[in-house]
């Protein structure tokens, strides 16, 4: 399925990025790629991205598809500190890729790759466990440098049924038209600097809250959610 490379909001963001020089070189893409997870949500022993998709992981896929650009010169991968199965794998040696301890977090992941991207002007941010990124929708989303000074993200429009619920009830209050919502995806490109002050100034103010994100597949006749219903 094709993706599309959609902008980031301008007008929340464009009094940041007014004060930074926008004029980017593809040779300064840096990709950084947040690997510290341990797997919660798999419930498995290894994390997801030491899973082996044939003689590869999908850590090693996914930066695979990204070194395979030719605007990508360089990847940062966020680790958990005492990760021993990266060093057991060929991109420890990579001459491409640097290592950097991730954090508790993502955001804190993501932040310490940026810090590691040296004077890149723009980063791409792609997730470990996403190994089947085309070279196509790569190039899509690296040419919003040309046309947004704010960079963008890999999107997929949504096509299941959405519904809103009743605040604080496990009660539907209404399905929610689906024409302008997108599925948001990696990897997602902003300036270096940019995406850098955004992040630190959001730490500062408030700590991601973990989530346990599932997909239901239920029937439902009456508009209300069932709860112990089948989860995939």
């Amino acid at each position: 399925m094709r993706l599309n490379a959609i902008r980031a909001p301008h007008k929340t963001i464009d009094n940041q990025a007014q004060d930074y020089d926008m004029a980017a070189t593809f040779s300064d893409v840096c990709a950084v790629v947040p690997a510290a997870g341990f797997g919660r949500r798999m419930q498995t022993e290894c994390p997801k991205q030491y899973l082996s998709i044939g003689d590869k992981t999908i850590l090693e896929h996914a930066v695979a598809a990204l070194l395979a650009h030719s605007r990508v010169k360089h990847v940062v991968i966020a680790i958990s500190p005492g990760d021993a199965r990266f060093a057991q794998l060929p991109l420890a040696n990579h001459p491409q890729i640097t290592v950097v301890d991730g954090g508790t977090e993502r955001a804190d992941s993501v932040l310490a790759g940026i810090q590691a991207a040296g004077n890149a002007q723009w980063v791409l941010v792609h997730d470990a466990a996403r190994p089947c990124l085309h070279h196509d929708d790569l190039s899509r989303l690296l040419a919003l440098s040309e046309t947004s000074k704010v960079g963008g993200i890999l999107a997929a429009p949504v096509r299941d049924t959405m519904k809103r619920g009743e605040p604080g009830k496990p009660a539907i209050a209404h399905t929610v038209e689906r024409v302008d919502l997108w599925h948001a995806l990696t990897p997602q490109f902003f300036p270096r600097e940019l995406l850098h002050d955004c992040l630190t100034r959001a730490l500062k103010k408030v700590r991601p809250l973990r989530t346990k994100p599932r997909r239901w597949s239920i029937a439902v006749f009456t508009p209300n959610w069932l709860k112990g219903a089948l989860i995939i």
